[in-house]
């Protein structure tokens, strides 16, 4: 293509592809076939297979993309379905350490097994505190009971007794009181009285006294047999106990042991469940003796708080689920990621023990998939560390947080850690991704795989047809009305406009949806049937319509002359420059004044913005960038002796961009050049240091911006000086530009321009050409380049006239 084609405005079928509509073959979209959940996301889901296939350590996925991308309902549907062809995952419960009860036990079980054992210990304990009360009283036991009291009984009896007899034939008698036992002096088998006994010789006396005193110690050695005769009782009273709770125990707990004969782990919590109610077989027999422990008993759920250490605290349950589990946290703390102990409150006392244990998300994606925000995840307080921490140990610890902290002192449980294989689904945006890459070392030893979602889709006429079979989709899943081929055509020409380029078009499917869904509610306001494009563009110009206020205020106060911008006549080193704002997700385009002037100086090119600190860092590069090109095409052999300023007029707040550089440059040759600038057209584009006209964004809006006022304005009184604009050549495949600009460009009241030089640009700006040097090196006469040439060299020599004193000259 020749600089003359190039200098030619663009035709209407470069500024907007219409969707191939006639290539459709359904009338509307409930004829098209099954649902498509996604489009365009090959890349994402080949890394989503690869994760999800490999069972490796830390091989956890991120799905990094834009925010409305769908990434969450994706990775659910496409998890739900790999994970339907996986087996089901194991159980896990919770059962007391009989040896330690601050350190419950975890019970690993297969699917549908857990309800099962947690129902059934409950019916033991209720059978057991009904069949050993029941067995301890029966005749055989307390008919063998009362044989081993009355055998101590008698032991003791007959001790007594011959101790009694003993005494009599010393004369001595040992009589039993409630006091203790008594020994006294005897005369004629009759017990002597203390006035008989005082009137015995002293000699009797003394041999009356140590009769008694060994009687007495003969007394001491039988009393002391009498507690060993009781614990010998007492033994076998214990020992017939345990043989009867043994009995009684036994033909309950074979059952169960048969039950789960097939889970060693089950089978060793019988045995010590077996061992631990013969050992407190009492406390089946009496029931709490004092009053409030017995309130306080009756107020604990399932019974007394000691039958609850045979309990089964069930964690997880796969009961009725086929394949792994797929579960998304949405509230992801601490507490909701590993679980916790919760506590109850009897009687103002909080206590605890294993059955309040509560599961957390990671216990029920054990064995599949969990899926977090990793937003909200980073943002609750010490859950991304208790994820990091259950990853790397592939282990879920439940701990306090409290007394990790330590903020309790309080002593908690301390729950084995159950075994974790879950593969853990993070979900985020891009720039999330990124930090956590630079900023956590341990990201990619726990997230190696990375899924990124694209956002653009080629558009092609296989691809449309796709985009219509994905438009049905969502129709049929929000339950709207079906689309015919205008809306089909209407919703793809305007994703391609949101995706700002011609040839793409965007996926993003919360953007897509809110647009089907507006579209839905003003064809049944119409009364249509069937969505169609005049519906789903009064959808588009409704969300316009919403939002532009701040559009409206800036064209209205442009047109009463508040803001300063022409749109016709002729003006030396003045240039309409175009900007775009965004505003809570709606775009619009806004001219812009950017004036230079130019006098004699040292080869600076003052940004005015920079110097208030208005303008961003990538507007001050692009002005920089002009002293390069002015000083390499103009000023190789001479310095550069000028002193320009650029501003951008009634700009009263940041700025920040390179996409008005091109229209800077232009101001600056106008002002060296003294040639002066047709306003009716405006510019956008970067320029780099050889001239070269750069791509910039939201070059619809702009375009559209300027349109709007130009519109408002009306025609120019020149009929040779039709409004328009210049874009960059290489932002021509951006263009989707609304219905009525690109009717004014067909009627010929609108054009666009695409250039590739900066050259091109001021030749549309001036009407003069920019003229390239000849073989000997000059500038054609009368061109723009030599006038800036010349004028260049008049400031250096001035310069070197004036010496010293480089700051004196005039404005221009």
């Amino acid at each position: 293509m020749d600089d003359r084609n190039q200098l030619s405005p663009l035709l209407p079928e470069a500024v907007f592809r219409p969707a191939a509509v006639d290539t459709f073959t359904f009338a509307n979209t409930s004829e098209l076939g099954s649902d498509t959940d996604f489009i365009g996301h090959e890349r994402a889901l080949e890394a989503m297979r690869f994760g999800m296939e490999i069972r490796k350590q830390g091989f956890n996925l991120y799905l990094l993309g834009p925010a409305g991308a769908g990434k969450y309902t994706i990775a659910r549907s496409f998890l739900e379905k790999q994970a339907a062809t996986e087996p089901s995952s194991e159980e896990w419960c919770y059962v007391n350490n009989f040896e330690s009860p601050d350190t419950p036990r975890a019970l690993r079980l297969p699917p549908g097994r857990s309800a099962a054992l947690r129902d059934d210990m409950a019916r033991l304990v209720e059978e057991l505190r009904s069949a050993i009360p029941s067995a301890f009283e029966s005749e055989n036991y307390r008919a063998r009971k009362q044989a081993f009291e009355h055998e101590v009984k008698e032991r003791q009896e007959k001790a007594f007794g011959d101790l009694v007899e003993g005494a009599q034939q010393q004369d001595i008698a040992l009589v039993r009181t409630p006091t203790g036992i008594i020994m006294a002096p005897m005369r004629n088998g009759q017990v002597m009285n203390p006035q008989d006994f005082d009137q015995l010789p002293e000699a009797e006396h003394q041999k009356i006294e140590t009769t008694i005193a060994d009687l007495q110690k003969r007394v001491q050695e039988v009393l002391l047999q009498f507690p060993r005769w009781e614990q010998e009782g007492r033994e076998k009273v214990r020992q017939l106990n345990d043989e009867v709770a043994t009995f009684a125990v036994g033909h309950l707990m074979e059952e169960l042991q048969k039950k789960y004969a097939d889970l060693p782990a089950v089978g060793r919590f019988l045995d010590d469940v077996r061992m631990d109610v013969i050992e407190h077989v009492e406390e089946f027999l009496t029931p709490p003796d004092n009053p409030l422990a017995a309130l306080m008993a009756s107020s604990m759920p399932k019974g007394t708080a000691f039958f609850r250490r045979y309990f089964v605290n069930v964690l997880v349950e796969r009961s009725g689920k086929a394949g792994a589990p797929v579960v998304h946290e949405d509230h992801p703390t601490y507490q909701n990621l590993i679980g916790h102990v919760e506590y109850s409150s009897n009687m103002g006392v909080l206590s605890t023990d294993f059955t309040l244990i509560q599961s957390g998300a990671l216990h029920r994606a054990n064995g599949g998939y969990l899926i977090l925000d990793a937003y909200k995840l980073l943002t609750q307080p010490y859950a991304w560390d208790a994820l990091k921490r259950s990853l790397r140990s592939e282990q879920i610890r439940l701990e306090s947080l409290g007394e990790m902290l330590g903020l309790v002192s309080t002593v908690s449980l301390r729950p084995e850690p159950v075994p974790l294989t879950t593969k853990v689904v993070l979900v985020g945006e891009r720039q999330l991704y990124y930090m956590l890459s630079s900023l956590d070392s341990d990201f990619h030893d726990l997230f190696k795989v990375a899924a990124d979602f694209e956002e653009h889709l080629e558009r092609s006429p296989e691809a449309e047809q796709l985009f219509a079979r994905w438009i049905g989709s969502l129709a049929r899943r929000d339950e709207l009305l079906p689309l015919d081929k205008g809306a089909v055509g209407r919703v793809i020409e305007e994703s391609s406009r949101e995706a700002g380029d011609s040839q793409k078009m965007l996926t993003v499917r919360r953007t897509l949806r809110d647009l089907l869904q507006e579209g839905d509610h003003c064809a049944k306001k119409a009364g249509h049937a069937v969505m169609t494009a005049d519906d789903v563009q009064q959808a588009i110009d409704a969300r316009a319509r919403r939002l532009d206020r701040i559009r409206e205020r800036m064209l209205e106060e442009t047109l009463r002359g508040t803001l300063l911008i022409d749109t016709e006549g002729l003006r030396v080193g003045q240039i309409n420059g175009l900007s775009v704002m965004s505003l809570a997700g709606f775009s619009f385009g806004h001219p812009a004044r950017i004036t230079a002037r130019v006098r004699l100086g040292r080869g600076e090119v003052i940004d005015i913005e920079r110097e208030v600190e208005l303008g961003g860092p990538i507007h001050s590069k692009g002005v920089l960038i002009l002293s390069g090109f002015l000083g390499s095409r103009y000023a190789v052999d001479q310095p550069l002796s000028l002193h320009a300023s650029l501003v951008f007029e009634q700009s009263y707040g940041g700025v920040e961009g390179d996409s008005a550089s091109s229209a800077e440059l232009y101001a600056l040759l106008s002002a060296l050049a003294e040639l002066p600038i047709k306003q009716s057209l405006a510019v956008t584009g970067s320029v780099n240091q050889h001239g070269m006209i750069q791509p910039i964004g939201g070059v619809n809006e702009k375009i559209e911006g300027f349109f709007d006022l130009c519109k408002a304005r009306g025609a120019s009184h020149d009929p040779e000086d039709i409004h328009g604009v210049i874009i960059p050549q290489s932002n021509v495949r951006h263009l989707m530009l609304r219905r009525d600009v690109v009717d004014a460009v067909r009627a010929g009241q609108f054009r666009v321009y695409a250039i590739r030089t900066m050259d091109q640009g001021i030749e549309l700006l001036t009407g003069i050409p920019a003229g390239e040097r000849d073989a000997s090196g000059k500038f054609p006469e009368g061109s723009v380049n030599q006038k800036v040439e010349a004028r260049l060299l008049a400031l250096a020599r001035k310069r070197v006239e004036l010496g010293s004193r480089p700051e004196q000259g005039s404005a221009s």
